[in-house]
């Protein structure tokens, strides 16, 4: 099933998220933190929001830095449910 998202969609919020990369049929961010246990709290609330959606990132965690990215798989494609997730991330942060 094809993404529910038009390109210009996705181009403008990745204009709007400059942090977010685009990487074929997935978004990614890293985020830094000053350490180990703030990277962790930050994975947890991922954590948390992702069970809420019911959609789940890849994640990789190296001691202050989360690199967190999106897809949605069974679509093969970049939905709405990654923009969406993505600017939860975000929140966490802002």
């Amino acid at each position: 099933m094809p993404s529910d998202l038009t390109p210009d969609q996705i181009n403008n919020f990745l204009s709007a998220h400059a942090e977010w990369t685009r990487d074929g049929e997935a978004i990614s961010r890293t985020y830094v933190f000053a350490d180990f246990n703030e990277a962790m709290g930050f994975v947890m609330r991922v954590g948390i929001a992702s069970e809420v959606a019911d959609h789940h990132p890849d994640i990789d965690i190296r001691w202050n830095k989360v690199t967190c990215v999106l897809s949605t798989h069974d679509q093969g494609a970049l939905t709405s449910k990654d923009l969406d997730l993505a600017e939860a991330f975000d929140r966490f942060v802002d």
